[in-house]
């Protein structure tokens, strides 16, 4: 595709190293109204928490995680059709419909962040990554772009070289935060494993190669980094996640829910701990109708942390998560959530303390 203007951002604050265990959502939340969701994320993930840019589906049309991301692609338009959103010749309403939403939230962010007496010293945002982008965006055909190698590499490509813009308009709502980047890649199993269906149910996609996904991880974490961002993970289901080509990718780490997690999968997350990579753990489970207790979601952590041989100093690399996004509860239970993962976290760090 066609090289397109490359933004240059101002250095970014060095990554800090971890000091201790905070929490963090995933990015989906309740309700329609950006004041509210960054007023509530901001309170209540202070200091040292990571507080994030909320995504509020319920809004409809462009502000779902798929079409905020396409909203950002450089040279490459889409719309919306009834099977989903559709790469097209020019931009649409529901592209611009995209834009104006994040351009709100951005701008809502700022005032937020501006009326703080300490501002944080970090803000999160999200996207989604290549590969699920690919397996989510249609082609004007009906089938899914995953199906093309040209298009799933201009997919990668155009992302790459929409990320500078975005990271610099959220780094100028929170001037001196750090950046960190969540990709997101729920379809990626299915996309590796060559069980996406096609447009017509009868056949399945081709399954990507991996090193194929590899490099289009690394193309969009190389074009992160140079617009600021300091640290990258890439957010994958539990089942099947791909966690040695994720981080051969150039990935600081992972975020995976843990209560599916094989000993199999455990063991090649301890190593990658021990090499020094992050772990978002997905330590608190969001899908019962009670959130659980803080003693049994720090046990789900240091139960596999101790039969593998960890440190308990090593905990202080976590970071910790819910299970799931949080935008099918309400605004009150997405705040409980929040609170019960900074308990969670404190818990974490009397162990890590001995």
């Amino acid at each position: 595709m066609t090289v397109v203007e490359r933004h240059e951002p101002a250095a970014a604050p060095e990554k800090a190293p971890p000091a201790e265990v905070t929490a963090t959502g995933l990015g989906p939340w309740p309700g329609e109204d950006p004041l509210e969701a960054a007023r509530i994320i901001r309170g209540e993930l202070g200091s040292p928490h990571l507080p994030f840019l909320a995504e509020l589906p319920a809004r409809g049309v462009g502000s779902d995680s798929l079409g905020r991301t396409a909203s950002l692609l450089e040279e490459l338009a889409v719309d919306v059709q009834p099977y989903g959103w559709r790469l097209v010749d020019r931009p649409g309403k529901d592209v611009r419909r995209a834009a104006s939403a994040l351009a709100t939230d951005i701008n809502v962010l700022a005032d937020v962040a501006g009326t703080e007496e300490a501002s944080a010293e970090e803000i999160k945002v999200q996207l989604v990554g290549p590969l699920s982008l690919a397996a989510g965006l249609h082609l004007h055909n009906g089938e899914r772009a995953l199906i093309d190698y040209g298009a799933r590499r201009d997919l990668a490509e155009s992302l790459a070289a929409g990320v500078g813009g975005y990271l610099s308009r959220v780094a100028a709502a929170v001037p001196g935060a750090r950046l960190m980047v969540q990709l997101d890649e729920p379809d990626i199993a299915a996309v590796l494993a060559g069980t996406i269906p096609t447009a017509s149910g009868y056949r399945t996609l081709r399954a990507v190669a991996t090193a194929e996904a590899r490099e289009a991880w690394r193309l969009v974490i190389e074009a992160l980094r140079a617009a600021g961002a300091v640290e990258v993970v890439v957010s994958v289901p539990a089942v099947e996640a791909p966690f040695e080509p994720i981080l051969a990718s150039g990935a600081d780490g992972v975020a995976v829910p843990l209560k599916a997690l094989t000993t199999r999968q455990w063991e090649h997350l301890a190593g990658a701990v021990e090499a020094g990579k992050r772990l978002w753990a997905g330590a608190l489970d969001v899908d019962g109708d009670t959130l659980p207790k803080v003693a049994d979601c720090v046990e789900s952590v240091w139960r596999p942390w101790r039969q593998l041989g960890l440190p308990a100093s090593s905990l202080r690399t976590l970071r910790v998560t819910p299970s799931a996004g949080l935008a099918d509860r309400t605004p009150a239970q997405a705040t409980a959530v929040l609170g019960r993962l900074t308990q969670l976290a404190d818990g974490l760090n009397q162990l890590a303390l001995g």
